[in-house]
This record gives structure tokens, C-alpha cells and sequence, in this order.
């Protein structure tokens, strides 16, 4: 609330700059401001997907059209858990490594399941079941069952998906009739808050063989 002078006023209309005043003390200012800008001018795309939160992991799903994404999004917030963004998901790139999803304004609480149509998440299941934002922790990817295709099953080795030029971790789920992709998914978030605390149950496995010649010789 400082005053701003003549000469202040005169100096910004003529090279056409714009002056600021706040009540705000002078550091407080400056952090919320570069704040507010790194928010704005961070590198931004959109990707078709959906994006939930499980367990505190934010989880963007993707996957071919009508492989079940809204579907089994449903069922997590239908379990306890929040739904963030359905069909389109908008990523910023924040402090170099750290990629933040939303929905765009128009889609904001909005989900759509084939043959019932449009539904309000907010709406249906309470303030609780939605968030307006999360920090994307990993991928878990959608793919139709395929008889011949093989599939990892101890996964020693972490896959990663690039966004904005930031590798996340990614996790190949097959969909086929009776898989119930929900618990899947809230495994997965389980196994990869493991992974974050330096615990790996496939290693575990692992040596655990190494010390059993005789379950060795049947793997």
C-alpha cells in the first residue's frame, strides 16, 4: 500500500508498464508471484485418459478407446477413491521433473459411461470422491487381452512412459472378461508406494529362490 509517485505513473505509461501494489509485505509478494507465473508459462499438454487418485498415487489410465477407463474409474470412486480428470487430462510440467494433472474447466467433475451418458461425480458421490488436481506418480496402461502375447509376470524390470520429456512409471495391465481391474489398480498403487519406501517383493521372490534349490528347479 505504498504510495505510487508522479514521476512512477509518468516513467510506466511511457514505455507502457504496468505497476503492481499490494498490502503484502515484499517477500511474500515475490513467492506467491513466481509462483502464480512458473504455474502459468509451465510447458502444458493434453492427452486422452483418465486420471485418478488411489491411495494418495496419482494415476493417469490410458488406453485405446472403449477398453473400460471411465468404467473402472467409476469403480474406484465407487471404492473410496477420487476421480481428477475423464476422457481428457491437462499435464503441466512444474519444477522441472514434477508433472501436475487437472481436468479442463468444461470436463471438471464430469465422467461418461457408454449407455448411461454424462454423470456428475460431484454430484452423485459428494465433494470427497473429486479433486480438482494431483502430482502424477505413475502410468497404468489399458491393452485388450492377446492370447499369444506375453505378458511379465515378475516384473524385475520398471517400464516408464514419457510425458513432457519426464519418464513416469508405467504399468501394462491386460483386460480380458472376469479381470477385476479395480483391486488391480489399487494393487498396483500399494506395490509402487512399496517400491517408493526401497521394498521389491519381485527381488524378495527372487532370493528367496536362489535359497530353495528345490522351487528353483520348478520356475
Amino acid at each position: 500500500n505504498l504510495e505510487v509517485f508522479d514521476e512512477l505513473l509518468e516513467s510506466a505509461k511511457k514505455h507502457n508498464r504496468t505497476i503492481l501494489r499490494t498490502s503484502l509485505h515484499t517477500t511474500t509478494m515475490m513467492n506467491k508471484l513466481i509462483s502464480y507465473l512458473d504455474d502459468k508459462l509451465a510447458p502444458t499438454i493434453r492427452i486422452h485418459g483418465t486420471l485418478v487418485e488411489v491411495y494418495g498415487i496419482g494415476i493417469f489410465i490410458s488406453g485405446t478407446s472403449g477398453v473400460g477407463k471411465s468404467e473402472i474409474a467409476l469403480e474406484l470412486v465407487n471404492r473410496g477413491h477420487r476421480l481428477i480428470a475423464d476422457d481428457l487430462v491437462e499435464i503441466k510440467q512444474i519444477e522441472g521433473e514434477r508433472l501436475i494433472g487437472s481436468a479442463p474447466e468444461i470436463l471438471r467433475h464430469f465422467i461418461e459411461i457408454r449407455g448411461i451418458g454424462i454423470l456428475d461425480v460431484k454430484s452423485l458421490y459428494g465433494v470427497g470422491a473429486v479433486k480438482n488436481h494431483v502430482d502424477i506418480n505413475m502410468v497404468i496402461e489399458l491393452e485388450r487381452w492377446e492370447e499369444n502375447k506375453h505378458y511379465e509376470r515378475l516384473a524385475l524390470d520398471t517400464q516408464y512412459s514419457e510425458i513432457i520429456e519426464v519418464s513416469i512409471p508405467k504399468v501394462t495391465i491386460p483386460v480380458s472378461p472376469g479381470r477385476n481391474l479395480s483391486i488391480i489398480i489399487e494393487t498396483a498403487a500399494r506395490n509402487f508406494r512399496e517400491k517408493v519406501m526401497g521394498y521389491n517383493p519381485a527381488n524378495e521372490f527372487l532370493e528367496r529362490l536362489k535359497d530353495n534349490p528345490l522351487l528353483n528347479e520348478d520356475f
